[in-house]
């Protein structure tokens, strides 16, 4: 008896399957949260058949964060959960939801990428091999500094701010700023030596988790840039699931990232006061000041407008007007 049970025990172990997951961010982020809440999903729904090793930080990349796509398409890693914004290089279209001053809330954020402009996006994904299962959240982009508050387009002039792609570089360079693109595994020490003076992040997912308040004196909210993260599987990987596991692994992946949604908002909405009570200058900019910006920025909205594809913008835009 005790044989045929340790026999069977050996066999059930042999099927068990260990897949790769890299994200961009270290492990204390709501995106390490979201992928061990995948794990644990995916472990229940395949009786611990199936299970994810998360590597944070892009480990599996050598920390280059844009690389993690094109090794998914090229099924070199099984799963990824990166930001739609570091996927530009390899798809431009990705960079609609990250346009400045696209969208203003939760709401309208919610309405385009759960509809027709999510779904449109993931046809342009499967293309490159990419099959998105669910979306996350990084969050709005907001920019911390080292200098002093920033309160208008002047007060960056001249400002080294460290930006995560190349749209981003636009928008800086319309402000004035000094953009540098640099991996995220290399910007908590490029603050801390001066190389550059600020940078841009999601207040819940990466500013406080990553405790930038102990490098960073000035905060300014400015909602100018959304950023969502994706859970994606390679094409080889899911080609070798039969019909329900898909569906399974699918469900986990859609549980997984609304959960890591509703963290990250909530650690958003708690964050500030976090960041007040660690000594940051926080400024919340008013709707006349934000339009100063707004239209400083229009340049690189336009021209990235052409990049994605007017018809695509159309679709976002008709969804947060019905919105």
């Amino acid at each position: 008896m005790t044989i045929a049970f340790l026999t069977a025990s050996v066999s059930f172990a042999a099927q068990a399957k260990t897949f790769r997951l890299s994200h961009n961010v270290s492990n204390t982020t709501t995106w390490q949260q979201g992928a061990d809440k995948f794990n644990e999903l995916l472990q229940k729904g395949s009786n611990e058949k199936l299970k994810v090793r998360v590597f944070p930080n892009s480990v599996l990349t050598g920390g280059d964060q844009i690389k993690q796509a094109e090794m998914l398409g090229a099924n070199k890693i099984d799963f990824v959960l990166t930001s739609a914004i570091n996927v530009t290089p390899l798809i431009p279209e990705m960079a609609v939801f990250s346009l400045p001053y696209l969208f203003d809330s939760y709401q309208a954020v919610d309405k385009a990428i759960q509809g027709k402009g999510g779904k449109l996006i993931e046809e342009i994904a499967l293309e490159k091999n990419i099959i998105i299962l669910a979306w996350g959240e990084n969050g709005f982009r907001e920019l911390t500094n080292s200098r002093k508050s920033v309160t208008s387009p002047d007060d960056l002039k001249g400002m080294s701010v460290r930006v995560a792609g190349p749209m981003y570089i636009d928008v800086f360079k319309d402000l004035g700023a000094n953009p540098q693109q640099i991996q995220w595994a290399e910007t908590f020490s490029a603050l801390q030596q001066g190389v550059v003076d600020g940078q841009e992040n999601p207040v819940g997912a990466i500013i406080v988790p990553q405790r930038l308040y102990e490098i960073q004196s000035n905060i300014t909210l400015w909602h100018y840039s959304y950023d969502p993260i994706f859970l994606a599987v390679s094409r080889k990987v899911w080609d070798g699931f039969d019909t329900d596991t898909q569906n399974m692994v699918a469900n986990a992946a859609k549980e997984a990232m609304q959960y890591q949604i509703d963290v990250s908002r909530k650690m958003t909405a708690d964050g500030v006061q976090v960041l007040k009570d660690e000594g940051m200058n926080v400024v919340e900019l008013n709707a006349e000041q934000i339009e100063q910006f707004r239209q400083k920025t229009k340049p690189s909205f336009n021209k990235w407008k052409d990049v994605v594809g007017a018809d695509i913008v159309k679709v976002f835009e008709d969804a947060i007007a019905a919105n």
